[in-house]
């Protein structure tokens, strides 16, 4: 049985390029979903939408997998948005952490989901499927965002209605937020869709896109690579869909170093 270790156990065990921090939050929406927040090193600096390889340390060996930053860089916590999956290598023993409990960071933070992967533009898209979201909530609470974008579309698709309460709730705080409530005022848009349930706003965002549904809701034009930016998180399929749809549309795949009107983050969670 694999059984994680605490305390001074993973003190003497980490290596010199990790954190060991503990955690100050969990919350738990679903059976499938959950948050928490761990202390942040003072010297750790990332951009909003990295990632960095968090972990625990298992029967004496550290185990490592890619997770989005859902917390802005101005954040003093650190926070994180998973998804339970019961035989995950991971995720098995991430579901069960309390306050208190020790989780292994480390220091080097990286990833495509940011703004300078992008040319400037009129308005950023969003698109995100369940936990795909994580690096959406930092970006969407960085003023730098209303600062180089007049419209913040956050798209976010589930199969439950459920599994959309996280992005309900960050996006209703926001707006009280005394950093940035009032920048992202008439900017930041929700919208959300389920698969498998009722609900007002139903089908794959691709479909939605593919139907114009969405730019019908949203009251604007469909893509256009001279106004629209976009960024997609989510499953596989989900990515490479959404992608062939903004090529489609005259959209082009950016980095880090070549920016572009689109990007893609490919690390996964297991």
């Amino acid at each position: 049985m694999n059984v994680p270790m605490k305390g001074e156990e993973v003190a003497d065990a980490i290596p010199a390029n990790v954190f060991a921090e503990k955690v100050t939050e969990v919350q738990h929406y679903t059976d499938r979903l959950f948050r928490f927040r761990i202390t942040r090193p003072s010297s750790f600096r990332f951009r909003s939408g990295e990632f960095v390889m968090i972990g625990l340390m298992i029967n004496g060996k550290p185990l490592y997998r890619a997770y989005s930053i859902a917390s802005p860089s101005w954040d003093e916590e650190i926070e994180f948005f998973s998804i339970k999956v019961p035989d995950g290598p991971l995720t098995q023993h991430l579901q069960k952490i309390e306050v208190g409990d020790t989780v292994l960071m480390k220091k080097k933070p990286t990833g495509t989901l940011v703004h300078d992967a992008l040319l400037p533009g009129k308005r950023l898209y969003m698109f995100s499927t369940g936990t795909g979201i994580a690096p959406f909530a930092s970006i969407i609470r960085d003023p730098e965002t209303y600062e180089k974008f007049d419209d913040v579309i956050l798209t976010h698709t589930c199969r439950e209605v459920a599994e959309l309460q996280y992005g309900e709730d960050l996006v209703a705080q926001i707006k009280d937020d005394p950093l940035i409530g009032e920048i992202a005022a008439g900017k930041l848009r929700l919208f959300n869709s389920v698969t498998r349930e009722d609900y007002p706003r139903q089908g794959r965002i691709t479909d939605l896109i593919e139907s114009g549904e969405l730019f019908k809701h949203l009251g604007v034009e469909p893509l256009n690579p001279e106004v629209d930016r976009g960024m997609i998180c989510g499953s596989m399929q989900m990515i490479n869909d959404t992608k062939d749809l903004l090529e489609k549309a005259g959209l082009r795949e950016g980095a880090n170093n070549k920016p572009l009107e689109f990007v893609v983050e490919r690390a996964f969670v297991g």
